[in-house]
């Protein structure tokens, strides 16, 4: 069974733990980085020692590291490629990793790395299907009745959560309408996606948004498909 390593930070990573364990059967190891660190640190590797880091989190296929941190995501992605993790996920958006030294790793050693702004725009590939099947860009399944939402299935997911509760909320929901709710629905929710910038918290609602226009068009043709069927038997 592939396993996952979550490096959390403070807050950060926390609730992609929780619906790792909740919504997947997926092998977990979760290793602690501390909330607060200076803005320039030297001697990344002592740093993680006086820490108490957990390395056996290296022992995972895939790790996804919340460090935040230019010098400790470079320390991470070394650790990483040198103990043979296939693939690293890296959220945050660029600002938070050193790119360059990044791509030189991914170059040298062969490891998968992806950094992110939001998660919930992770894509499934073949480095990262295990995961990215089950948690990244929202995938849904609706079924409608007499123009409402009866039920929302949730295929994929964002790593945060914010999928489910958007899901459980739509219900009821006039089908014209559901697009529109299910942006607020997320933004509603308490996730970590930077606000008030044009990215981060409504780039995930538009995700979302998009998900469900997606869903519900092809629970429409459907219907009709099946409607057609009817009248021509």
């Amino acid at each position: 069974m592939t396993v996952i390593g979550i490096i959390t930070r403070g807050k950060y990573g926390k609730r992609l733990v929780k619906t790792l364990r909740s919504k997947t059967d997926l092998k977990s190891i979760v290793a602690q980085l501390p909330e607060n660190a200076p803005q320039l640190i030297d001697e990344p590797l002592q740093f993680l020692e006086k820490a108490g880091f957990d390395y056996e989190v290296f022992d995972a296929d895939i790790i996804i590291t919340y460090s935040l941190h230019p010098d400790l995501t470079s320390a991470i992605a070394n650790l990483a490629a040198k103990n043979g993790v296939k693939a690293l996920i890296i959220p945050g958006g660029r600002s938070q990793a050193p790119v360059q030294e990044l791509q030189k790793i991914s170059r040298e050693s062969g490891i998968y790395i992806e950094n992110d702004e939001i998660c919930c725009t992770l894509k499934e590939n073949a480095f990262t299907s295990d995961f990215t099947s089950k948690l990244g860009t929202p995938e849904l399944k609706i079924s409608i009745c007499e123009d409402k939402v009866s039920r929302v299935q949730v295929i994929r997911g964002a790593p945060c959560g914010s999928t489910w509760y958007m899901a459980d909320k739509l219900k009821g929901v006039n089908v014209k309408e559901a697009p529109s709710m299910a942006g607020l629905l997320v933004q509603q929710y308490p996730c970590r996606a930077v606000r008030g910038t044009h990215g981060g918290i409504h780039e995930s609602a538009e995700v979302h948004k998009r998900a469900v226009e997606m869903a519900l068009l092809d629970e429409c043709n459907l219907q009709k498909d099946f409607q057609e069927n009817v009248n021509n038997e």
